[in-house]
């Protein structure tokens, strides 16, 4: 099974991929790490900013990967923002029935009244240096392309609730209840 998660930047994608790792033994692949990777080793003329660019980089590669994982019948959780939101059309039926995929958003009201929880939180699973270009019109742009883009290709998002700790702890526990676990 591969567990693809993706949203929207301080949504709680590496904390749930996290929480999977710990609860069903899933290992996961955080696609910022190849992102970095690729940037470092020169292997891209791009930058950690170019977003947009990114996802056409790290898309084929993180794709060419799960179909690996897939084959070779392993588990693995890949997060990252860089998923198109087309991503579905890319897998044939056989392989989409072995992958679970996750969208996490936050609403305008969430961000609004939770803003500075979220900065305070940004590096709970790994750290992060502080990102000044955070604000709240930031967030709620990036949130909103996020669920319009994956609710107009037929996906469901799963909004962070009041308490965004419970949210994704409660995610994280309701699939492992659902996957083979590793022995």
């Amino acid at each position: 099974m591969v567990i693809l998660i993706t949203g929207a930047s301080h949504t709680g994608k590496t904390m749930l991929a996290q929480r999977i790792l710990e609860q069903c033994r899933y290992p996961y692949l955080c696609m910022d790490h190849i992102k970095m990777g690729l940037i470092r080793s020169g292997n891209t003329e791009l930058t950690p900013e170019d977003d947009e660019a990114l996802v056409s980089v790290l898309w084929p590669i993180c794709r060419e990967i799960i179909r690996t994982a897939i084959e070779n019948h392993q588990n693995l959780v890949v997060e990252g923002c860089y998923v198109p939101f087309s991503w579905r059309r890319e897998f044939d039926e056989d392989y989409l029935k072995s992958i679970k995929f996750i969208c996490l958003g936050m609403t305008d009201k969430y961000i609004e009244e939770h803003f500075y929880d979220i900065a305070a939180h940004e590096s709970d699973i790994e750290y992060r240096a502080v990102d000044t270009d955070i604000s709240i019109e930031g967030l709620k742009k990036e949130n909103e392309r996020y669920i319009k883009g994956f609710r107009a290709a037929g996906e469901r998002v799963v909004l962070v609730g009041l308490n965004h700790a419970q949210t994704i702890l409660g995610l994280a526990r309701s699939l492992s209840y659902r996957l083979p676990t590793k022995k």
